[in-house]
């Protein structure tokens, strides 16, 4: 029997969908990257979410593997190239959490926009604040939003209802708005020069790599809010730290960051983060964006029928 090695907690749809398949699925989702370089070798299949990457190493010491199914949508932990050179497919699911994550990006922008976090905390202290605690509204705003894939796709829905004008970049489509009334598709540069939130929804390259920089910043409105639910390392953290305080940036809602392993953390990275905790114009999460019980269950659901998919047409 073909086994299939999964790596972290998924929803049991996927365990006995792969089981209904003909897989045996050996489910460690406490496994550690060492550990799964050790039995990686026994596997035709693997799923995995961000702690396993599958580099060439990996991929080689995967001598009997088929596929690889990957619970999201980042792909940069897999060598792509590598793995279509070998013959194995590569599956994501970011249909699964698209939604999950467009939620979470309003959310975080309605919670910076009427300071839900300070009010909360001092009304549960018996301290009202009512002046100090004044929001600002979306409606009349301009949203500009980079990547108009999954996710860009799904806030714009989101928004679609709140009253803002929505401008969307994406370097790689054209046409990409055309069911979409309330979206104009446009340039990376009209959107740095009329949006009064910019919102991020983008892959891990190197050509996103701190695409948001001092220069970036320094073009866009004064006071602009950044969003960025897509990847920690679009943004260069050092430089939004200098142009939140210097009110250049007005606030920024964060759910990735460049280095999202605490405990790794050098002195210069304490000190940076500690300065970006400090700042009370931003909204920071723990990369949870698309961790809901729903998505849990949907991501199931997409790599199933994909890897489904896939056995249907080789047989």
């Amino acid at each position: 029997m073909r086994k299939v090695l999964v790596t972290d907690g998924v929803h049991p749809i996927l365990l006995e969908g792969l089981n209904g398949l003909g897989f045996q699925c050996d489910y460690y989702p406490r496994i550690g990257l060492n550990q799964v370089r050790e039995i990686v070798a026994n596997y035709e299949g693997i799923i995995i979410n961000s702690k396993v990457s599958m580099d060439k190493e990996m991929l080689d010491t995967a001598v009997k593997l088929e596929f690889i199914g990957r619970l999201g949508s980042g792909m940069e932990i897999i060598d792509l190239g590598y793995a279509a050179q070998k013959g194995v497919a590569v599956h994501g699911a970011p249909e699964g959490n698209c939604n999950a994550v467009a939620e979470h990006a309003l959310g975080m922008l309605l919670a910076l926009a009427n300071n839900f976090l300070q009010a909360d905390r001092e009304v549960r202290q018996k301290n009202w604040q009512r002046e100090r605690n004044r929001g600002f509204e979306i409606m009349g705003r301009t949203v500009g939003i980079i990547g108009f894939g999954h996710t860009g796709s799904q806030f714009a829905k989101k928004l679609s209802g709140i009253g803002v004008e929505i401008l969307a970049y994406d370097k790689y489509k054209t046409g990409y708005t055309n069911n979409f009334e309330q979206v104009r598709e446009t340039t990376l540069q009209e959107i740095l020069t009329n949006a009064d939130i910019i919102s991020l929804h983008l892959p891990f390259t190197s050509e996103t790599k701190h695409l948001v920089d001092s220069d970036f910043l320094k073009k866009c409105k004064d006071g602009v809010i950044l969003i960025n639910t897509s990847r920690g390392n679009v943004v260069k953290m050092t430089d939004l730290i200098v142009e939140l305080k210097s009110g250049k940036v007005g606030g920024a809602c964060l759910d990735v960051f460049e280095n999202e392993k605490i405990t790794t953390f050098s002195q210069k990275e304490h000190r940076m983060y500690d300065e970006l905790y400090e700042l009370k114009n931003v909204i920071l999460t723990p990369h949870v964006a698309g961790w809901t019980h729903e998505s849990l269950q949907r991501l199931a659901e997409v790599l199933l029928k994909k890897i489904a998919m896939e056995l249907q047409n080789k047989a």
